[in-house]
């Protein structure tokens, strides 16, 4: 178990919880400094008090506490724009001319090519700050490549929330990376600018290039160039939807992308050949130099990107641990690299990624010597294969939860993705740097190349193969926040009794299973009392849901064939567990919600005649209606417009609505429409 009188465990779970209280809440700066500066002098107070007595009072580690935990909160409110000076926000004018770079190349749409950008400068002032560029594809300009200059003059546009219930926030998403807006660029919308000056990842990026071009001569697919830049080379931007959804329900995602798992395979490789150095005299020390070395300059060869450098963080740490060869050095190590790298990055806490890396391999480090005791094969080649797949349940235990949260879906089917792929995984990065190294010197047999190829083709159809198996992949699970919370408190007390058999550890386990059941029973009985309304928004047509407890009557005016293909009430199920769909193909004119009425408007504009008076009155289908009319013979609470009708109407509504004091929800900006009772 972690040794929590470790000072970084104590730190690094202080600096945590000031990071997401600095990140839920907002906080005066000034208030912190003064928070910080009187934590400080009470801190030095009883250190000097504790000189004297050689003993540390209480006081002096809640005061330490307590000043990392403001640490977090500090660091978090030290990135939010509004306390920077020279973040490109606070020059927000209508003639701006904005110098941006690429810093980034993210995976195209099918109509963008997006890019992370850094915005240097705002007309002749140096600014910071990242966005998001949108290119729309075009036959007349050429992909923007890293370090690319641009200089535009189009507006800043906010990037937009979810619209729909438990749907993918990408402004949510966004703010985690510290960009908060985007700029859409089209043909002649901006000026390509000359640049001499390269950045390390500008640098990376060419020799990227050069690794291309030199393995483009020897006949590797468009498939195959897509695995190997993501494999070796951290790039994934280019795999096609097929492959990479094939890796996910396989439980194979985790092996395109440079991450822990690559990292690690390469430490132990570089360990293993630099062995010898061990034999000399401060060996072990020129090892440990030059591993460190080659970690970073794969990092570096890689992009350079959030996860590399996380991985290669961590994997340094473990490095550096391993040189005590103290069983508790590589946990402590590993507690030393979260809590540098949060406090270099507090953003890092919230990337998926980051969690996933760091409770994998604690869960690996923590959870797999248990496994690995409960059988010892006699053969070596089995017990390396019992490694394996201890290895593997023990990272997929830790990481489940996250999973389960984050995805809402299991592959049931990962540990023999990992028993097949992961053994030769070592083989496919060492082949690989050995491939592209003799493609550089020009010097690589095409019957290697070929053979290599071939490799590369048959992981990815065993992959295929494990993926079709769609009975063991798990999908749309519902899984809360709050569950996620105390099924690790399970997994923690567990670990704990597994490591120290005592009655104390045993009544955690009781309470941490006491506190799923009361999640599960609070959940179950909010979701049967819950009534609701939704309009939901989606473009083109119109989608309603009547819930009623754990059922909902979904109203959809198009065929059953549109309905498929349509992700919203999906993501809505998700949010609740058990939750049973009931399909409506058609929209009447009249809903009743609990005695009161809902007028639906759609393309015919007939509302004439009416026996009742609607409260909420929703336009569908664009129709051709006077509205100011309507509001005086009608007089309702509320006019909703969903993503059916043309934005030109909306508009039009929204400022007759605004005239005549009537509330107005225009699903495209606000999101659905929720009414409960």
């Amino acid at each position: 178990m972690l040794n929590l009188k470790f000072l970084p465990v104590q730190f690094s779970f202080f600096l945590i919880l000031g990071i997401v209280l600095g990140f839920t809440f907002e906080f005066s700066l000034p208030v912190i400094f003064i928070a910080v500066f009187i934590s400080l002098v009470f801190l030095i107070y009883f250190y000097f008090k504790a000189e004297s007595s050689f003993k540390l009072p209480l006081y002096f580690s809640i005061f330490t506490s307590v000043i990392f935990l403001l640490i977090g909160v500090l660091r978090i409110e030290l990135q939010s724009p509004k306390h920077q000076k020279n973040h490109y926000s606070k020059f927000d004018y209508s003639d701006n001319k904005r110098t941006v770079r690429i810093d980034k190349i993210l995976k195209s749409s099918k109509f963008y090519d997006k890019y992370e950008a850094e915005v240097i400068q705002v007309n002749q002032i140096k600014t910071k700050g990242k966005i998001l560029i949108n290119k729309v594809k075009n036959d007349i300009d050429n992909p923007f490549k890293v370090d690319d200059i641009l200089l535009t003059n189009n507006n800043l546009i906010e990037v937009s929330n979810a619209l729909n219930p438990n749907a993918f926030d990408y402004q949510k998403y966004l703010k985690k990376k510290g960009i908060y807006h985007q700029i859409k660029l089209e043909v002649g919308g901006f000026i390509k600018l000359a640049n001499n000056k390269k950045t390390l990842k500008g640098i990376a990026f060419i020799f990227r290039e050069k690794i291309n071009k030199a393995i483009l001569k020897y006949n590797f697919s468009k498939e195959e160039l897509s695995i190997i830049n993501a494999i070796l080379l951290g790039q994934r931007q280019d795999i096609n939807h097929e492959i990479f959804e094939n890796y996910k329900n396989a439980g194979a995602i985790h092996i395109l992308a440079v991450s822990g798992l690559h990292i690690g395979i390469i430490l132990l490789f570089l360990n293993f050949l630099l062995l010898p150095l061990e034999n000399f005299k401060k060996g072990k020390i020129l090892k440990l130099v030059i591993l460190i070395f080659c970690l970073w300059l794969y990092a570096f060869i890689a992009g350079l990107s959030a996860s590399v450098v996380r991985a290669v963080t961590m994997f340094t740490a473990i490095a550096i641990g391993w040189m005590s060869n103290r069983p508790s050095s590589v946990k402590n190590s590993l507690v030393v690299s979260l809590f540098i790298l949060l406090l270099i990055n507090p953003l890092f806490l919230f990337d998926v990624g980051f969690q996933l890396s760091y409770t994998a391999v604690f869960s690996i480090v923590m959870i797999q010597p248990f496994f690995k005791d409960l059988w010892k094969p006699k053969y070596k080649i089995i017990n390396y294969f019992w490694q394996l797949l201890t290895v593997s349940f023990a990272a997929q235990i830790g990481i489940l939860p996250l999973s389960l949260y984050y995805f809402h879906q299991f592959p049931g089917l990962f540990f023999v993705s990992s028993l097949v792929i992961i053994p030769f995984l070592g083989f496919i990065l060492g082949g690989g740097i050995f491939i592209i190294v003799l493609a550089l010197l020009q010097i690589l047999p095409q019957i290697l190349a070929d053979f290599y190829s071939l490799i590369i083709e048959l992981m990815n159809n065993f992959v295929a193969i494990i993926a079709q198996q769609e009975v063991f992949v798990f999908q749309n699970i519902s899984f809360s926040f709050l569950l996620m919370i105390t099924v690790y408190l399970f997994l923690i007390a567990f670990v704990r009794w597994i490591y120290k058999k005592t009655k104390s550890n045993l009544v955690y386990i009781f309470f941490a299973i006491i506190s799923i059941q009361l999640v599960l029973i609070y959940q179950k009985a909010e979701a049967q009392k819950t009534n609701e309304f939704v309009v939901f928004h989606q473009v083109k047509k119109s989608v309603f849901g009547i819930r009623e407890g754990n059922k909902i009557q979904v109203y959809y005016n198009s065929d059953s064939t549109g309905f498929k293909s349509n992700n919203i009430v999906e993501d809505y199920k998700l949010g609740f567990s058990n939750l049973e769909i009931r399909q409506n193909f058609g929209i009447k004119n009249v809903l009743k919600i609990n005695s009161k009425n809902v007028l639906i408007i759609d393309s015919t504009g007939v509302y004439n005649n009416l026996e009742f008076i609607p409260e909420t009155v929703i336009l569908t289908q664009s129709p051709k209606i006077n509205l100011e009319r309507l509001i005086q013979t009608i007089e309702p609470k509320i006019i909703i417009a969903d993503g059916s009708n043309y934005k030109s109407y909306v508009n039009l509504w929204q400022n007759t609505c605004e005239n005549k004091a009537v509330s107005f929800h225009n699903t495209s900006k606000n999101g659905a429409y929720p009414y409960r009772y």
